[in-house]
């Protein structure tokens, strides 16, 4: 084979040519992520839901979640080396009548996180302390104490941690 003929794979190429191949002159246009989504099913979810991670809050106040627990969530997620992009945040206030297999089906999680919602109230079959990384529907699911107190309480922060480091292997 010689310099004429050599066949590389796309993904090499792609690998040589970053940048685009043919030079327009112009400039690139950066697109910012959008994070609050409402579908056109009238969904309202923060975050993007890229890896399939579905947080549930329930607050009565706030659309989503309040700024100083999201901030904290945020941090946790970054600990994980997730971000907001990779998870889908709903708060259970706005939804009381749509049944957990309903969510489930929406944003085909395999991850649920429920802060400060009680399984049962959730709608699930079984009931589980806090803490206990409990597989349901083909899911994973951890009850934890809403994140203001999970914030607040070093002992309730630590005993997070632990569950997080179990379900996504850090």
């Amino acid at each position: 084979m010689d310099l004429n003929h050599i066949h590389l794979p796309p993904s090499t190429i792609a690998d040589l040519y970053r940048s685009a191949l043919i030079d327009t002159n112009e400039t690139p246009v950066k697109v910012k992520p959008v994070v609050a989504t409402e579908t056109n099913d009238q969904w309202k979810y923060l975050g993007e839901n890229q890896k399939k991670i579905l947080i549930v809050v329930d607050y009565n106040d706030a659309v989503y979640m309040p700024d100083e627990e999201l901030t904290f969530l945020t941090s946790m997620l970054t600990a994980c080396k997730l971000s907001l992009a990779d998870v889908a945040i709903i708060n259970r206030n706005n939804y009381n009548e749509i049944s957990y297999k309903e969510l489930l089906v929406k944003f085909t999680s395999r991850i649920i996180f429920l802060f400060g919602v009680d399984p049962l109230t959730f709608g699930l079959p079984v009931s589980f302390p806090y803490f206990q990384v409990q597989p349901v529907a083909h899911a994973t699911f951890l009850y934890a104490p809403a994140l203001i107190d999970c914030k607040k309480d070093e002992l309730v922060k630590s005993k997070l941690w632990v569950c997080l480091r179990r379900i996504f292997a850090i």
